[in-house]
């Protein structure tokens, strides 16, 4: 039977960036109406799935005998996310023009910032 790969808690994180799309979309909805709310949703969503793509193939593998894994795996989360990133973005204006570019930048930019948080809600409190 295989171990299973203990990966660092990153669930924190996820939640707090699904939780700034809501608020985003609320502000969009409250200043601008659907259309704005819409763009804002669509924002967030870009920035999330990209993110949470690299959460799920940066941590497969631990310890110190997996060095060489470990740096080759984050290489390429990063590039798939940067491949998402294009591919959604390309999507988004091709398919589905937001309404309101504001927003959706706004939206996007602000979910990036949210790894500034990663620190706080990647920790758990000290019983100390």
């Amino acid at each position: 039977m295989a171990a299973r790969i203990k990966r660092p808690g990153i669930r924190r994180l996820l939640l707090a960036q699904l939780v700034v799309i809501v608020m985003m979309t609320g502000v969009g909805a409250l200043s601008g109406g659907s259309p704005s709310a819409y763009s804002a949703f669509v924002g967030g969503v870009v920035a999330f799935l990209p993110n949470a793509f690299f959460a799920w193939r940066a941590f497969r593998y631990r310890g110190g005998r997996h060095a060489k894994n470990i740096v080759s795996g984050f290489y390429r989360a990063e590039a798939g996310k940067f491949g998402l990133t294009v591919a959604l973005l390309t999507v988004v204006f091709v398919a589905v023009p937001p309404s309101n570019h504001a927003f959706f930048f706004g939206a996007y930019v602000v979910m990036l910032f949210v790894h500034c948080l990663a620190a706080v809600l990647g920790t758990r409190p000290s019983p100390n």
